[in-house]
């Protein structure tokens, strides 16, 4: 049993959040089911973890609590399909044919009919995955990003530039 002052911090820190919890959840997971899974567990762990200190940025603190608990639950239930590793340039190596030279991004992007961004999205890697639906979907910050994912800004602008360029390649060679 929960008390009051929890049960409120909860409410004030963790569900304005979930609507962007359960499509950061939707995109990792692949499915509305899973990322229901997802975030319930993701929400019981943060009512756990609410009392263990100051929360500077809720938003990205809860996203963070989402993504790992993403990944926990795809690496117990469908353990093929996640890859973790700070290698970039294997992460590079498996999923670009040829880095295409950027057109603007949002032009491309804005063309494209929702379907077939929404193949594309699902079709990166996660680690891009997670950073283009955090940016571009959620607009969540690089700092609110690096945050959630615990790696450094720099990672973050690298990943979302990469995640773009095969957003770009992948619908551009659609037409």
């Amino acid at each position: 049993m929960t008390s009051q002052s929890t049960q409120r911090r909860f409410a004030e820190v963790v569900l304005p959040h979930l609507d962007d919890a359960y499509g950061l959840a939707r995109w990792l997971t692949g499915n509305r089911s899973d990322a229901e899974d997802v975030v319930q567990d993701a929400c019981m762990r943060a009512l756990g973890a609410l009392d263990s200190g100051v929360i500077e940025r809720p938003r990205a603190w809860v996203l963070s609590i989402v993504r790992n608990t993403a990944f926990t639950w795809l690496a117990k239930n469908r353990p093929n399909t996640v890859l973790l590793t700070d290698d970039a340039q294997f992460i590079e190596a498996v999923a670009a044919k040829e880095p295409g030279t950027p057109n603007p991004e949002e032009a491309l992007i804005a063309a494209a009919d929702q379907s077939a961004l929404e193949s594309a999205i699902e079709a990166l890697p996660h680690v891009f995955r997670e950073v283009i639906v955090m940016r571009d979907i959620n607009g969540l910050s690089y700092r609110e990003i690096a945050a959630a994912i615990n790696a450094p800004v720099g990672t973050v602008m690298s990943r979302l530039s990469r995640a773009r360029a095969l957003l770009i390649d992948r619908l551009g060679s659609r037409t």
